[in-house]
């Protein structure tokens, strides 16, 4: 069977992880970006260079229903039928509590980690579905510990963003479970991304590392290898299940 997954987000960080290790599994992939062409073209590249029989990349702001249409149709017309999608795509905003948010930025945060997520996975359903003549597939929806501590004073936004991916996981999981499709989520822990810098905290990992069960946070590699366990055949029996990657956190 040809394994060909589309990874939302993917331009670095888990994403990136991500599509490096498919590659070296013979995964064809779709890598979507944001903002950064020329570090998803190089992780493309490597992907390459690692395995992959194709890989190629594509801007997406997956709050747009457009963007998304327009990635699947590239999908359709660039690749083999899609047997896996990422749900990696993912923003934060700079720390602050909820009386400091204006709706714009709530807006924002519900549109791409919640809306985006959604998308992909309605069209990706009408491309793997069996009740739409697919063959079947997995959706890797990517969650986060923070739905545990719910961040406050800090991203307590982006904490709601994913307490509905993990219900959004649950749901789906079971609403196609019987055609073929299985719907799963990742949980990481606080991993060493870029994604802190963007929150304003460049320096999140090395000071909370140590505070961790674990004694240090996790690298993408770690968390990429629970989500391509989860796409794999391996883990065939595995629908609606949300795997903590997080130190013991």
């Amino acid at each position: 069977m040809n394994h060909v997954t589309l990874i939302t987000g993917a331009s670095q960080g888990i994403g990136a992880a991500t599509a490096r290790l498919l590659a070296t599994q013979g995964h064809a992939l779709l890598i979507t970006y944001a903002h950064q062409s020329d570090a998803a073209q190089a992780v493309a590249n490597e992907c390459l260079r690692l395995g992959a029989p194709q890989a190629i990349i594509a801007h997406a702001d997956i709050a747009f229903e457009e963007d998304v249409l327009r990635l699947f149709d590239l999908a359709d017309k660039a690749l083999p039928p899609l047997t896996g999608l990422v749900n990696n795509a993912g923003i934060v905003d700079t720390t602050a509590r909820l009386d400091e948010m204006s709706a714009e930025r709530l807006q924002r945060m519900l549109s791409v980690n919640v809306l985006g997520s959604m998308l992909c996975a309605r069209e990706a359903i009408k491309r793997m579905s069996t009740r739409h003549a697919g063959h079947g597939g997995v959706i890797v929806n990517v969650s986060s510990s923070a739905v545990r501590t719910g961040s406050p004073s800090m991203y307590v936004d982006y904490a709601t963003s994913k307490g509905a991916i993990d219900v959004f996981t649950s749901g789906l999981a079971k609403e196609v479970a019987a055609e073929g499709v299985r719907v799963v989520a990742v949980r990481p822990g606080i991993t060493d991304t870029g994604i802190h810098a963007t929150g304003g905290e460049p320096d999140r990992v090395a000071r909370l590392g140590p505070t961790l069960p674990m004694g240090r946070a996790a690298n993408p590699d770690e968390v990429a290898q629970a989500i391509v366990w989860l796409l794999s055949d391996k883990a065939s029996y595995t629908a609606g299940a949300i795997v903590d990657v997080t130190g013991g956190r």
